[in-house]
């Protein structure tokens, strides 16, 4: 997992890298602002792709006597930084836009800009898109971010696209100044994104509410061999999910059967979630416990 995650975030730096050259190439032939803003969102996503790839690195470090649950926030503090580059660019490419609606300016060789547009689309899509494929099966925030960082440059790629058609047809520079805007709209929504999907886990948010229905369905499932539990509590490092919880077990199971119990739910509980870590409190039942049978944690 670790090299699949590692190998595509160095490449989407290079990606991102050859992109950027492309643009600002073309930016400067042109004169476009469009084409500057896209340039700009592709810079911030190097910064982010950058930051993602030292965040891969990073978290896949096994726990130490500092980090005893291991280093997978890293991963949501890139995703977090990762964020507010992006509200940073949409920011910047929205004063760009109105300044250039107020001073005015001309496009030149519209035709080279629309070719190496295009190009960046074709590209980028490509690419954020096997990317994200890799982010979501390997759970990598950081690499997810990075993804969506460039997907993101596609659609404000086909925005710039489309400005620059319109000036081709219109004749009317302002068409790019509009498109610039609606491009900066566009990074502020996925920032939003991003933030919100990065920033739960430094806090220690709990899972989603559909994982934690899975977590309790396999007690349920379990009925027979515990009492009951409560007291669970869940929450995500990077890609490792941690949960604990305090189960309830009838007073005459000896330590082995308890302890027979917590395994079979345990490998359970990785069977319907990848990446699991869980803590599991053993509580006697009280008097009043109307459980009588002992369990048995076999098949038989």
């Amino acid at each position: 997992m670790l090299s699949t995650t590692k190998n595509v975030s160095r490449l989407a730096i290079v990606v991102i890298s050859a992109l950027i050259i492309m643009k600002l190439i073309a930016g400067f032939i042109t004169g476009s602002i469009g084409i500057r803003a896209d340039a700009f969102h592709s810079l911030i996503d190097l910064s982010g792709a950058i930051i993602g790839y030292i965040a891969i690195r990073v978290s896949a470090k096994p726990p130490d006597k500092k980090h005893a649950f291991g280093h997978g926030k890293a991963e949501n503090i890139a995703g977090t930084i990762i964020s507010l580059f992006i509200f940073a660019a949409a920011g910047l490419i929205a004063y760009q836009a109105i300044d250039r609606m107020i001073s005015g300016g001309e496009i030149e060789m519209v035709a080279v800009g629309i070719y190496v547009t295009a190009a960046a689309v074709i590209i980028n899509f490509v690419f954020a898109g096997y990317a994200l494929k890799v982010a979501r099966k390997h759970e990598s925030l950081a690499l997810e971010a990075t993804a969506r960082e460039m997907m993101v440059d596609v659609y404000s790629s086909i925005a710039v696209l489309v400005g620059l058609l319109l000036v081709l047809i219109t004749k009317l520079t302002i068409m790019d100044s509009i498109v610039a805007l609606l491009v900066a709209l566009l990074i502020l929504k996925t920032a939003i994104t991003t933030f919100k999907e990065s920033f739960p886990g430094i806090m220690d948010a709990a899972l989603p509410k559909d994982e934690i229905d899975i977590i309790k369905s396999v007690l349920e499932e379990n009925k027979h061999l515990i009492v009951g539990f409560h007291a669970l509590r869940t929450r995500k490092s990077g890609n490792r999910r941690f949960i604990d919880l305090h189960l309830v077990m009838h007073r005459t199971l000896n330590v082995e059967e308890a302890h027979d119990v917590c395994d079979l739910l345990e490998n359970s509980l990785k069977e319907k979630l990848q990446n699991i870590n869980a803590v599991i409190h053993i509580e006697p039942c009280d008097t009043e416990c109307e459980w009588c049978v002992t369990p048995k944690t076999d098949n038989n």
